[in-house]
């Protein structure tokens, strides 16, 4: 670690959660230097939903490339982007009844957001755009302006203009209706908020705390932004790519958003961000919006062959299968461990589990990654637990990781049983 010390940023995060040099990995396990096997049930924070090295992904890349296939092009034309297009038409939007054109952004999730940021702008010929508490949709100065944690906000930064913020489903409790919340504010002439030209949402804020949209809020936001002319946008960024066990995450509440922001996953493990659009918004000169990275070819390569998943209903059943899974075993852990007070929510495979109890879930972390589970923190205050293991986890290794997180907290219990009654407390440790 000397040389990371000395010469990386010390803006590094997931190494200081994580710290092991990793060398290999296969499926849903990672590998360190040492040989020590860890469970990944972080899946590069939702990239690798179709596992790593995934031999069906790396036997196209590698052909590829033996090739000489092009790796990079710009905008141009080349035969991966070409066939990556017809998959995703004839796989994913057909089957859908969409239809959207999609827009190469630079490499990443936040470069797709500041694309659909600025279009709608340009589209409607307003500035303000809409957020929602607890939303994230990534570091960069316009994506950032619609992240709701204070802990990326500066003023300095400049962030806070043309953004403005609304309580998202249930941040008020299950009885205030959020959305009549934000009608009153669009409908006051004198409420300060002034009338945006788009809504930015996730279905389910991952980074935020798993907070779980309800279908019926969705379906109430989508009525709401065509009543008053407002954009819709969904991040389906770390969401999407089949984690809720549909492609798209909203395909649950039925709705059609205008546009769509995707990345992580959808290039198969490699850097890859698009914009779906409705084809009526595509009001871009050519060369207005560009970037030397939109065009990753061997992201195409890979992100055509991990569609292949999508050919039938067999990897969206197993993701339901598996749900069920998580969802069983961390509502027995709940059961279990009376004494602390634990709420479980989510859908699909990613699924939090909150500790009221301040610094808990970084405890559990901590203490999983020793015992050979990665497994990251989220929530305004890192309380809650964050399982999003790869979708093609199989059912033995994803009962295992479910077990070791029982297991860390029940030593942690222990510990904390000793310091009460007069003991060392080790931080539940053994």
């Amino acid at each position: 670690m000397r040389i990371i010390e000395k010469l990386e940023s010390d803006v590094r995060s997931y190494v200081r959660s994580f710290p092991a040099v990793f060398d290999t990995a296969k499926g849903a396990l990672l590998f360190d230097k040492n040989k020590k096997k860890y469970i990944d049930f972080f899946a590069g924070a939702g990239t690798l939903n179709y596992g790593h090295n995934n031999p069906k992904i790396n036997e196209a890349i590698i052909k590829y490339l033996e090739r000489n296939g092009i790796v990079h092009g710009l905008d141009k034309a080349t035969v991966a982007k070409i066939d990556f297009l017809q998959k995703f038409q004839d796989t994913i939007l057909k089957p859908r009844n969409l239809d959207y054109k999609v827009q190469f952004t630079g490499p990443t999730g936040t470069n797709a957001v500041e694309t659909a940021l600025k279009l709608v702008r340009l589209i409607k010929k307003r500035s303000n755009i809409i957020s929602f508490t607890n939303g994230y949709h990534g570091l960069t100065m316009g994506a950032l302006s619609t992240t709701g944690n204070n802990f990326y906000r500066d003023e300095a930064y400049g962030v806070r203009l043309n953004t403005d913020f609304m309580p998202y489903d249930g941040y008020f409790g299950q009885d205030i209706n959020t959305i009549e919340y934000f009608r009153k504010f669009l409908t006051d002439n004198s409420s300060g908020v002034d009338l945006p030209a788009g809504v930015i949402v996730e279905t389910i804020q991952g980074e935020g705390g798993i907070n779980v949209a309800s279908i019926e809020w969705l379906k109430q936001l989508e009525t709401l932004c065509r009543e008053f002319d407002i954009l819709l946008i969904i991040d389906d960024i770390q969401v999407g790519n089949g984690r809720t066990g549909n492609f798209f995450s909203f395909e649950r509440a039925k709705i059609t958003p205008d546009l769509i922001t995707l990345s992580k996953s959808i290039g198969g493990g490699l850097p890859m961000a698009l914009l779906l659009m409705r084809p009526e918004l595509d009001q871009w000169q050519p060369g207005e919006h560009t970037g030397t990275f939109r065009g990753n070819n061997l992201a195409f390569i890979a992100a055509s062959e991990a569609l292949t998943y999508w050919d039938n209903d067999d990897f969206s059943e197993a993701i339901s299968y598996k749900s069920k899974i998580i969802k069983e075993e961390l509502e027995k852990i709940c059961e279990k461990y009376t004494d602390i007070e634990m709420n479980v929510r989510g859908i699909g495979m990613i699924w939090g589990l909150e500790f009221k109890q301040i610094g808990m879930a970084s405890e559990i972390s901590k203490n999983a990654f020793e015992k050979g589970l990665v497994i990251e923190t989220a929530g305004s205050n890192g309380e809650v637990i964050k399982f999003l293991p790869p979708l093609i986890i199989d059912e033995e290794l994803l009962r295992e990781g479910l077990m070791l997180i029982d297991k860390v907290i029940a030593s942690y219990m222990k510990n904390r049983k000793k310091l009460i009654t007069g003991g060392v407390f080790d931080g539940g440790k053994n």
